[in-house]
């Protein structure tokens, strides 16, 4: 699932406070509005899978360096559904499945190829065929979904080739002419609209 924030109508009070303490230390509204869309919609996903109340879906996060709402998220009562969920600036998106599942949107830098974002993120292979940014893009998406499923690190990026990629199944779009999105899953995943939520009764 994905699309403008706006489009996310839920309420903020499904959030944890984790995800609340999180939220309002964000500086722009903008900013604090992806990631609350980003944490509201990865529940609607999840609950379409899973066939229940997205209200009712706690999302925890835990990392052993940086603590609470940090760290490969996980639902408190479903801890076996794979769910991850992405934003920038205007865009969100989330996924849900069996199994490892990543997702990652990004903006599309505007000019000439961005020569340091190349050589951190591109194996030698890649950096000789990669051109431009939306190309350059393509690979790191998919680069940060791997990293989200647990299945690449950031210091892995140059040894690690993504085309095609060497696991998993691997849908993408573009969101707007400058985002790239794209998911990975263990098995075969769709992009659906972002639901509308309806307030039981």
């Amino acid at each position: 699932m994905g699309g403008r924030p706006e489009e996310v109508r839920a309420p903020e009070t499904w959030l944890t406070e984790a995800e609340r303490e999180r939220a309002d230390r964000f500086v722009f509204p903008a900013d604090r509005a992806c990631f609350v869309a980003a944490h509201l919609l990865v529940r609607l996903c999840a609950a379409a899978v899973l066939d229940l109340p997205p209200e009712g879906l706690t999302l925890l996060q835990h990392c052993e360096v940086h603590g609470p709402g940090h760290g490969r998220p996980y639902l408190r009562e479903a801890p076996g559904l794979g769910v991850s969920f992405s934003h920038t600036r205007g865009y969100v998106c989330a996924a849900a499945g069996p199994g490892r599942v990543g997702v990652d949107a990004e903006h599309v830098p505007p000019g000439p190829l961005n020569e340091g974002l190349a050589d951190h993120a591109l194996t030698p292979a890649e950096r000789a065929l990669v051109t431009g940014n939306d190309d350059l893009i393509r690979h790191w998406t998919r680069k940060e979904a791997l990293v989200k499923r647990g299945e690449l690190t950031l210091d892995e990026l140059r040894t690690t080739g993504v085309d095609p990629l060497p696991v998993g199944h691997l849908l993408e779009w573009r969101a707007a002419p400058d985002i790239r999105v794209a998911v990975v899953t263990d098995t075969p995943a769709e992009r659906v609209p972002v639901p509308s939520f309806r307030r039981p009764g």
